[in-house]
């Protein structure tokens, strides 16, 4: 009885000990990898805007990549964004009430710019691994010449100082037809 006993009390020990042996460490954020090349702007007369694309073909990804990259320069020029926040909460039950509450965030970008002589100076495919198969993730870096954002620039400049005077000059006449209104009366 007494060697049950012991045997049993060992045992025990023996699986506290187990279990607390082996502490976990805590593990922080993962950091992913980019190219040595990536978010650098090593040209002075070119500005460079990256982008990434993942895909199942590899030609895919690379378009994906440059459109994504292209897309972050018409950003730079000129962006839209409107937004829209909803909220709703509905009660519903007598004896036992259910609240029903829900949130919604909608935000859009649209931007719009004309670049010419664009480049892709730079290019990473990879290969990764997932649950789903393989998939090819490319970094491209896309270099454009800085006289062109700065014409796209100078563009926009004058096109909202048009629009700003025509707006101007149609105050003007609307001032001058109440004047004209309250002399004849």
């Amino acid at each position: 009885m007494k060697n049950w006993k012991l045997l049993i009390i060992l045992m025990i020990a023996v699986v506290v000990i187990a279990g607390c042996g082996k502490e976990k460490k805590a593990s922080g954020p993962k950091e992913l990898w980019t190219p040595d090349w990536w978010m650098l702007q090593d040209n002075p007369d070119y500005v460079n805007t990256f982008g990434i694309g993942e895909s199942t073909s590899r030609n895919l990804s690379f378009d994906a990549a440059k459109n994504n990259a292209m897309l972050e320069a018409a950003q730079y020029v000129e962006s839209y964004v409107q937004g829209m926040v909803k909220s709703f909460e509905e009660e519903a039950g007598v004896v036992d009430p259910t609240v029903t509450k829900l949130t919604s965030k909608v935000v859009k970008n649209v931007s719009k710019a004309k670049f010419s002589n664009t480049l892709v100076t730079k290019q990473k495919p990879t290969m990764e691994e997932t649950p789903n198969g393989q998939r090819y993730v490319t970094y491209v870096c896309v270099s454009i010449p800085k006289e062109t954002i700065n014409k796209n620039m100078v563009n926009k400049i004058k096109q909202e100082e048009a629009l700003y005077n025509a707006f101007k000059a149609s105050q003007a006449f609307d001032s001058l037809d109440k004047e004209m209104t309250n002399y004849d009366n």
